[in-house]
């Protein structure tokens, strides 16, 4: 019996080796008949569903004819974000995206990147994107607090609303699953259709984070 319920989502070693963190990269195994194999049905969906992102992130980001491609770093991130989500609804397979350590590494350079380009590139559009029109003199200098407070803590709220939401669904899921052991075969055919329905809402989970990183930091570069 765990000590804690989230022992669950810390690495294990074998042989003094992490393995875990090994699903991060599963997907690359995965990427190179793309480039060899005739058109499937599963690259078909995966291209449609990149041309919509691009459509959408090309609206977000307001992109002109001299900027294109820029959509492709976001429909990246946000594949990279959906494969590893959909691995850690696996048993056995670490969930890389519920850790800080992830997600706040997809956050924070992504935020810095954007960051260092607005104030190098548009000086006077971030300085003057501190202070919303309309707003009276005196309230200015508080206005440039908030707005700059707001601007700071973006990579924080990113990696741990992906990160929360993944801990939340995995840890219920663990919860319903230890108490299978002390049940009667009704209640656990109930708790096997349960279980079965929090996947299901755990696979849109999935699918609903990584686009919502992905637009957000969409709407966070357009602003540079």
């Amino acid at each position: 019996m765990m000590m804690n319920l989230f022992s669950s989502f810390d690495p294990t070693s074998n042989f003094k080796l992490s393995l875990n963190w090994l699903s991060t990269i599963i997907i690359f195994l995965l990427i190179p008949s793309f480039f060899w194999a005739s058109p499937s049905r599963i690259q078909i969906l995966w291209m449609k569903i990149f041309l919509t992102l691009h459509q959408e992130f090309k609206m977000l980001i307001g992109m002109n004819n001299k900027n294109k491609g820029s959509t492709l770093i976001f429909i990246t991130l946000f594949s990279f974000i959906l494969i590893n989500n959909f691995l850690g609804l696996f048993p056995y397979i670490f969930t890389s995206t519920s850790h800080m350590s992830m997600t706040l590494s997809l956050a924070l350079p992504t935020w810095i990147s954007f960051m260092i380009f607005g104030w190098f590139m548009n000086t006077k559009h971030m300085l003057a994107h501190l202070v919303p029109q309309g707003t009276p003199a005196i309230l200015m200098p508080f206005m440039v607090c908030i707005e700059t407070i707001s601007n700071i803590i973006r990579p924080g709220t990113l990696a741990i609303r992906l990160s929360a939401n993944m801990i939340a669904g995995h840890l219920l899921l663990t919860l319903l699953g230890q108490t299978g052991n002390f049940l009667s075969i009704l209640t656990m055919n109930i708790l096997i259709i349960t279980q079965i329905l929090l996947l299901i809402l755990e696979s849109a989970v999935a699918i609903i984070q990584s686009y919502v990183f992905a637009v957000l930091s969409t709407l966070y570069s357009s602003e540079t």
